[in-house]
């Protein structure tokens, strides 16, 4: 089996500020093209088997501005869910809940097209597209990549490893930035994290 690659879309207007961007479609800044296209030797110097991408158009375009050809649109690899929460900075939120964390607390329900997601939610959709991840390790050679979002990210690599979704919280994940998933002696391993070429 190849390994699993994680690839966080460049960096937003909205990433750029702190604003928790989960069901808002917002597109890359020229910064976060420029991240997205540094990362191309990292892809291009693997046999990608499979690639998943995000419906959202900042996937969607890092995808292809690293080579991606086609991959295929996963719902499941949509950001988090933040409902009252979406748009609003970590800061703003603990003017009023000082000790508010996203990983362990959730977000509180958003109008119904923006309902948020717990936690245990969003490390349900992680698990589904592990499964499908794994069916692409047995039909294909080569690695997969997934391109999607830094919360969701960080909680699928927790699942990954076997651990509870609020683990996501232990793993930093910037735009642009590039993770390995490996095994090692048949157990899930980080091979590599939260890489960034050199400008």
């Amino acid at each position: 089996m190849g390994d699993l690659f994680l690839v966080r879309h460049g960096e937003t207007e909205w990433s750029r500020s702190g604003r928790h961007t989960g069901l808002t479609d917002v597109p890359l800044t020229e910064n976060g093209r420029e991240q997205a296209r540094r990362l191309v030797p990292l892809i291009r110097s693997h046999r990608i088997g499979a690639a998943f991408v995000s419906p959202f158009q900042r996937a969607r375009e890092t995808a292809e501005l690293i080579g991606l050809h086609a991959p295929r649109v996963d719902p499941d690899l949509h950001e988090w869910d933040y409902g009252g929460y979406e748009g609003v900075t970590t800061v703003e939120i603990q003017r009023s809940r000082p000790d508010w964390f996203l990983f362990t607390d959730g977000v509180v329900p958003g109008p119904p097209d923006h309902p948020g997601e717990s936690p245990e939610q969003v490390g349900e959709r992680a698990d589904r597209v592990l499964a499908r991840v794994g069916a692409a390790f047995a039909d294909t050679e080569g690695c997969v990549v997934l391109v999607a979002h830094g919360h969701f990210l960080r909680v699928l690599t927790a699942r990954h490893l076997g651990l509870p979704p609020s683990h996501g919280a232990l793993f930093q994940l910037g735009t642009g930035t590039l993770c390995r998933l490996g095994t090692e002696h048949g157990r899930p391993v980080i091979a590599a994290w939260n890489v960034r070429p050199p400008s």
